[in-house]
């Protein structure tokens, strides 16, 4: 298991019924790392990650 488990595992039991918006995680994601400006890189990974999930070519 990895560290980040836990969290994804406390994300899941206390919102896993909530359906969001990609317009609010974005807003979560810029106010994160506004707040955490060393994690800038990663959540720019994770959001490009997210928005080619679909792509066929990679």
């Amino acid at each position: 298991m990895y560290f980040t488990d836990r969290g994804i595992e406390e994300l899941v039991e206390r919102r896993g019924e909530e359906e969001v918006a990609m317009l609010w995680l974005a807003e979560r994601l810029r106010e994160f790392v506004d707040l955490n400006p060393d994690f800038e890189t990663p959540i720019e990974r994770l959001a490009t990650w997210l928005a080619r999930l679909d792509d066929e070519d990679e």
